[in-house]
């Protein structure tokens, strides 16, 4: 018996050996079979061709099991073979290829390189590297030594209310609840307040443990503003507190394992309690840290508590504020927000003229300007001031013209009027940065839509 060779036919091939069989037996035209197969008369004549002289085996792809035209050639894969171990064998193909292309001018994209050093064993895959083991860390000795922190949004009152998020602060030592606030969304204001109360309560801790929330660090390699450090991080140095970002989240189990236990009693109990508002919800929150702690917290290896007491001149209200610096201009002015801050012209002030001075913006919204520790008085002027109903008086000309000004500003982009865009309140209320769909800045208001405004404003009239 004759041993046939094996032929491996993909779905499409196999869709073509049919018609070819049919346009061979008779049963399909060839028109009809380059419709189906989307191929033109000719070419359909021509596998007839090959499948007559070489059987299925001729309908397979001459191009199967050959190197492709655009692969890269095999004395220049070999030569860079040769480059990669010599020189940069313990490289990854980023890297590799930066080399390759600036010190022996051969350019290579990082992923030609990536599939040479994984054929020569020089890469191994990451799915192919064997998974990380997550080693227990053994818990701090003392109270206050290190407080995990992080914030989960959940549902935490059911269908009752939306979602909202807590701040949970968890002692590493013991496991004991520290604070938990219910908060709108996990801000940085939002932080400061459960900051805030923690230190009130039990002192500074040795260090927050968090995770790498853009909060806690910047996250953005290209950001330029800033010292280096986020609003947060900024509180921290203050304080004398260290700030720790975890790489991931097993490295703080004790307060992610938290979440889940929350997540199953505490919205029972919410339920019980009959509680469907963030402000009872707080106000329970003291009973029900006391009554967890009873129960799931462990004791610590050591007595001492590491927690250190405020400092008379440290505060609170002051340090857990929005701070950023802006630059006094000669006609003692800052810009901050957009709006224009004016200093009053005195000797005292007049000496801040081209320095920087510190704008402190409380979660309330409430503005403070200092320079040289201390606070300096001023006015605002908003450049984009508005008209209220009630001023457009009962003149047969000042009401009609207040009138269409007041129709002009309602296209306008006027952030500046709800508030500075960085404050970011507790309860999740944002003021956002960018300009609402539709809305246009005082540059671009153009002829027509005076026009528009005076057109809708007679017809009012009238």
């Amino acid at each position: 018996m004759t041993n046939l060779p094996t032929v491996t036919l993909t779905m499409r091939e196999l869709e073509r050996l049919k018609c070819i069989q049919g346009v061979v037996d008779g049963d399909l035209k060839p028109g009809r079979a380059a419709e189906r197969l989307g191929l033109t008369v000719r070419q359909i004549e021509r596998l007839v061709i090959r499948y007559r002289a070489d059987g299925p085996i001729g309908l397979v792809s001459r191009h199967r099991n050959r190197p492709g035209n655009r692969g890269l050639k095999t004395d220049l894969a070999e030569h860079v073979l040769g480059i990669l171990r010599a020189h940069y064998s313990d490289f990854g193909p980023t890297l590799a290829a930066e080399k390759l292309r600036t010190r022996h001018n051969v350019v290579l994209a990082k992923e030609t390189v990536r599939q040479l050093q994984i054929a020569s064993g020089m890469w191994i895959p990451r799915k192919l590297r064997p998974p990380k083991v997550q080693q227990p860390r053994a818990r701090r000795a003392c109270i206050g030594e290190l407080i995990q922190i992080d914030g989960c949004e959940h549902a935490w009152f059911e269908a009752r209310t939306p979602q909202c998020t807590t701040l949970v602060y968890v002692d590493d030592a013991t496991s004991r609840l520290m604070v938990v606030l219910f908060t709108g969304s996990e801000s940085t204001f939002a932080y400061f307040e459960a900051t805030g109360q923690y230190l009130l309560q039990y002192g500074k801790p040795l260090a927050f443990y968090s995770d790498k929330a853009s909060v806690f660090r910047i996250n953005q390699p290209s950001a330029t503003g800033g010292a280096g450090h986020t609003q947060f991080g900024r509180a921290l140095y203050e304080l004398n507190i260290d700030g720790i970002c975890a790489n991931t989240a097993a490295a703080k189990g004790r307060v992610e394992r938290v979440h889940l236990t929350l997540q199953d009693r505490l919205v029972k109990e919410l339920r019980l309690q009959g509680i469907s508002t963030i402000e009872a919800a707080n106000a329970f929150m003291p009973a029900y840290i006391a009554e967890y702690n009873a129960r799931f917290a462990k004791m610590p290896r050591g007595q001492h508590d590491a927690h250190r007491p405020l400092r008379a001149d440290e505060s609170l209200d002051k340090i857990f504020s929005w701070r950023e610096q802006r630059k006094v201009t000669q006609n003692l002015t800052l810009h901050y927000e957009r709006k224009l801050y004016l200093l009053e012209d005195n000797p005292n002030n007049r000496r801040f003229i081209g320095k920087y001075l510190d704008i402190l913006q409380y979660p309330d919204g409430r503005i403070e300007i200092y320079g040289a520790g201390v606070s300096i008085p001023y006015s605002t002027y908003d450049k984009l001031g508005t008209i209220d109903q009630g001023e457009i008086v009962e003149n047969k000309r000042l009401g009609h013209v207040l009138q269409v000004a007041q129709l002009v500003q309602k296209d306008r982009d006027d952030r500046s009027v709800a508030g500075p865009s960085t404050a970011h309140r507790p309860d999740g209320r944002k003021v956002p940065r960018k300009k609402a769909p539709g809305a246009k800045t005082q540059r671009e208001l153009s002829p027509e839509d005076l026009e528009k405004a005076l057109t809708t404003a007679t017809a009012d009239n009238d």
